[in-house]
This record gives C-alpha cells, structure tokens and sequence, in this order.
C-alpha cells in the first residue's frame, strides 16, 4: 500500500483553513489531544491522500477492460459532465456533515463521545479537501459551462446547512443523539458510496476512495459504540437515555439514508460509465440488510443488559419472540426494541415520495392523519423544524391533487445565499428549486 499525500495550491489550502476556522470551531483542540484519545493512530493529516497501487484498468460498464481515464478529457463529455456532478455532491457532503455536528456537540454526555466526533469533523474535513483536489488538479471547464475550479471551491465552500446537494446534510441537529446516529446510518451511507467508487473508471477518483474508507470505518464506530452502550444504560435503567429517542433519531434519519442512494429505479448510468459497481436499489438493499444487522445487534446488547444472566440462545429467543408477537417479555415491552423503518416510511424522494407509509408499514390516505402519526414517530426539536413544516406542506399539496409527488419533490425549498461567499455572511433565505429567486441568486454568483 503506498499513499501520496497532497496539498493544495497555497490559496485553496487557504480557503479551506479560512472555511475551518468558522465552521469547525475546535479543531485545534482535537490536534492539541489527539494522542491522549488516539494513541496508537497516526497524526491527523489535512491533505488529499491517493493510493497508488489501485488498479490501472477499468472494472465495470461498456468501456471494462481499457485503461483507466486520467484526465477529465479522456472521457466522453457526458461522463466527464456525470462525474464532475459526483465530485461535487461527495464535496458538498463533506463539509455539510461538519457543519451539522458542530451544533449539538457540546452537549455530548462525556469527552470521549465528544472527541470521537471531533475526528469524525476532522476527517470529513479531510474528504472534502480530496474532492477540491480532484476539481483543481484537472480543468473541468469543458463540461462546467466554463466555471472555473476556483469557482467551484468557492460554491462548496459558501454552502451551508440547507443549500447542500443531498438532503440528509440539511437537516439541523437536534440533539447529540443525532450526532451519533448520523454516524450510524449517514456515515454507513457513505462507506457504500466510497465502495462502489473504488472501481472509478476516472483513476484519480478511484484512487482516493481507499484512504477515505480507511477513515470511514472509525465513522461507524463513532455511531454504533455509543449506541450500544446507550442501549445498555437504556435497560439498566438510566433516566437520561431511552430506547425510544434513539428510535426517533432512527427514524428522522433513515429515509434519508435511503434517498442518498438515488432514485431506486435508477443507478445504471453509473454502472455503464463504470464509475459504480452497483444499481441504486442493489445498494439499497444492502444497506437495509445492514442496518438491520445493527439494530439486531443493538436490541441483543438493550435485553443482555436487562437479562445479565441469560444464554445469547434465551435473549435471541426473547428478542424473537417480541418481534414476532409485539407484546411483552418478562417487562420488556415490544416498543423497547428498536426497528428499521420501512423502506416507504416518511420519504420525499424516490419511487415511494410522499407515499403515507407508517414505520412498520401502515398505510394513510389523510394528509393530516399521516402527520399526527409522524408527530408520536419523531423527536420533539425536529417537529418545530422547518423541514418537516416544508414537508407538511408539500405532502398536502400532493394528497389534494395540487402536486404530482414529482412537483413535489422540485418544490421543496432549500436555503440559498444571497451574501457573499464567505462564512462570515449570514444572507441567507429560503427559495423554491429553479424559481426566479433561485435564478436570481444564481446569476449574481452569490
């Protein structure tokens, strides 16, 4: 395994660093304790990494078998205009993700919780230098309608919760159970993401997936340790944590999990420019299959925890037999457990937008039934949000015939700039998808 490591153009490592110290705030005290809570781990690096030993030929789609692409000119305009919409979105995520976690982090319960999210922050920091490395060390302008990569780093960096590309990292936190079961099950997202991208036919692409995964593993840990040993507190009895709120925090976080991965019908462009090795609903459905493993895992620690003394054969039993008979075991009541969500449950985007599906998959046909029962299956803060207000609204519209659920979709507003690119300017507002404000705003550059 060799890894180069790269650094910016002075400028853009600049920026970067001028973007890092408004957003992620402790930082230098991560690197100040970085031994004490990361021992036998290397220095945190803010650079790209690229591994040069990937392979030199492509694996997937209708070019398998010719050498890997190592300029954007190399390939078709329309992969190179598909990529470059890939590059940018992964961006996006990167520094999305930081500027979430930094609102509720210092409510973490201990240090070592708070910490490990700092390196989550540090490390998404990191990917999303890789990606500016990939739009700066190449010239994209073919395929951009002639913005430059200096342009495009100063829109990803101008971003803030509500503008990002991916709805999951325009959602506010509300509490630090967010945090961590964004790690869970966002961060679980990401890791099929880099996976799929290790077979770039765009060798650069492909080369920086492997350190990214590297790092991504300690993400998920970051989400399902301090689950597991919420759940354990949870069955002893603490006050302070319940299986319930970590079920909502599943539940809010969930469907969008399952909107990263595109539309479930789709995913073959990717596949045939052998950018992806898999379809959007193989991945999908991988993904479910793994959570579900987790919060199997999960609810097994929640009634051990409850039961110390009983075999894994009598708590799978248990555990069998409460999620089969949705009553009670021995004081352990089925609602205790935690579940995943169906896969239609509360989402916005895909083959099942704006369906009324419940979590174990009831289904609604009014509007305002529907949102009474999301109100009892998410966390209080999220209801006051203006998400799910936005949600609401759109959701009526389509049940009353005003909306298709694809004019839905395009109708959901998002948070736009109106300052200027700097962190340090707070015009911001809400507009509607392709309307005239958002033109506007667009073509001053804002």
């Amino acid at each position: 395994m060799k890894v180069e490591n790269i650094t910016l153009e002075k400028k853009y490592h600049h920026a970067v660093e001028h973007w890092r110290r408004h957003n992620f705030k402790d930082y230098d005290t991560l690197l100040e304790n970085w031994q004490k809570y990361f021992p036998t781990d290397e220095e945190f690096c803010l650079c790209a990494k690229l591994e040069l030993d990937t392979p030199d030929v492509v694996e997937v789609g209708d070019f398998r078998g010719e050498k890997k692409r190592v300029k954007p000119d190399e390939l078709t305009e329309e992969q190179a205009r598909h990529l470059l919409a890939i590059i940018k979105a992964q961006a996006s995520t990167e520094f999305g993700s930081i500027q979430q976690h930094a609102g509720t982090l210092e409510r973490a319960m201990d240090d070592q919780d708070r910490y490990w999210v700092l390196r989550v922050m540090a490390e998404e920091l990191r990917h999303g230098y890789q990606m500016l490395h990939l739009l700066l060390s190449e010239d994209w302008t073919h395929v951009s309608g002639g913005v430059t990569g200096e342009q495009m780093v100063e829109e990803i960096l101008s971003m803030q919760t509500g503008n990002h590309v991916l709805d999951a990292f325009n959602l506010d936190y509300d509490s630090f159970i967010d945090n961590i079961t964004f790690a869970a099950l966002i961060d679980r997202v990401g890791k099929y993401q880099l996976t799929m991208q290790k077979v770039c036919a765009y060798k650069p692409m492909a080369d920086s997936m492997p350190p990214m995964l590297r790092e991504e593993a300690f993400h998920l840990a970051a989400g399902v340790v301090p689950l597991r040993r919420w759940a354990q507190r949870a069955a002893q009895g603490d006050p302070l944590i319940s299986m319930r709120s970590i079920q909502h925090s599943i539940n809010k976080w969930f469907p969008r999990g399952l909107e990263m991965f595109g539309d479930e019908r789709g995913g073959d462009t990717n596949v045939k420019f052998g950018f992806k090795d898999l379809k959007n609903r193989e991945a999908q459905d991988r993904y479910i299959e793994e959570v579900r493993r987790m919060v199997h895992d999960i609810n097994t620690r929640f009634v051990r925890a409850r039961f110390p003394d009983d075999t894994p054969d009598r708590v799978e039993g248990a555990i069998s037999e409460l999620l089969r008979d949705r009553g009670t075991h021995r004081g352990i009541a089925y609602d205790e457990l935690l579940r995943i969500p169906d896969r239609r449950f509360y989402r916005r985007k895909g083959e099942s937008a704006f369906e009324m599906v419940g979590v174990d998959g009831e289904i609604f046909t009014d509007a305002e039934d529907y949102l009474r029962y999301l109100a009892k299956q998410l966390n209080e803060g999220y209801l006051a949000s203006r998400d799910l207000q936005n949600y609401a609204n759109a959701l009526r519209r389509v049940v009353s015939g005003e909306l298709t659920p694809m004019d839905a979709i395009k109708a959901m507003p998002k948070l736009k700039r109106v300052g200027g690119s700097c962190p340090c300017s707070k015009g911001v507002r809400w507009v509607m998808d392709d309307s005239a404000p958002d033109r506007a705003v667009s073509s001053t550059g804002a």
